[in-house]
Parts: C-alpha cells; sequence; structure tokens
C-alpha cells in the first residue's frame, strides 16, 4: 500500500471501529494503561495496524472471525513488523470483549517485557574515581 493510501485507510478505519476495538481504546487511550501511549489504526509500513505504541514498539491487533482462515497471511505480516523491530501481540474479538481485564494485564505484560533496562547507576567506587 502507498503512504498517502496507508493513511486514507486508516482515517477511514478510525471511523467504522469493531465493538471489540473500542472496549480497547477506551482503556488505551490517553495513557490510561500506565501512561503508555497508544495510537489507533495506525499505518506502519505497508499496513494499517489496529494499535501501536511507538515507544515500547508494541503492535496490538484484534482479530475476529474472518482471520481464523487467513492464519498464513497474519502470520506473514507479523513476521515483516517484526523485522520492523516491534513485538506483535493478537487477541481474539471475543476474549478482548469477554475477557477484558485479562487482554489488558497481558498487553501490560507485553509492554514490560517490552521495555529496555533502566540503566545501573555507577557503582561506589566508580563515582569516586
Amino acid at each position: 500500500m502507498k503512504p498517502r493510501k496507508n493513511i486514507v485507510v486508516a482515517r477511514r478505519l478510525r471511523c467504522v471501529m469493531t465493538d471489540a476495538e473500542r472496549a480497547v481504546w477506551q482503556r488505551l487511550r490517553a495513557g490510561q494503561l500506565n501512561g503508555h501511549k497508544f495510537r489507533r489504526q495506525h499505518p506502519l509500513a505497508s499496513y494499517v495496524v489496529d494499535f501501536v505504541c511507538i515507544e515500547s514498539r508494541l503492535i496490538v491487533e484484534l482479530d475476529g472471525g474472518q482471520h481464523a482462515g487467513q492464519v498464513e497471511s497474519d502470520q506473514l505480516r507479523t513476521d515483516q513488523l517484526e523485522k520492523l523491530g516491534y513485538t506483535v501481540i493478537r487477541f481474539w474479538n471475543n476474549d478482548v470483549l469477554t475477557q477484558t481485564d485479562a487482554v489488558l494485564t497481558a498487553i501490560l505484560q507485553a509492554l514490560d517485557a517490552a521495555q529496555p533496562p533502566s540503566p545501573q547507576p555507577l557503582s561506589r567506587q566508580r563515582e569516586r574515581d
């Protein structure tokens, strides 16, 4: 997809979000998930991803029933996004709607795993040198 076309598609998708996407977005928007900033329906490479935290390089994809028949293409998409340095996690829409808190917990765990380690302070010996 061309970059300009991606932007048009992303804007359209933001207007026609699924119930599952709306449920997740209500909990991710405005840094509500431990201060992590997410974007929704965001153009990335030749794709439009459902949700992405750019700082943590985490993509959250929500899959409806149509994805059961496109496992190979979803895996190709995941592989290409991972080559760009992103971690991709996927959830079924039904799980989002029936187990929203569990899905959000899994997203938080993925964010924690994606965080670079904090720099260690210099030892006292090195501070004196």
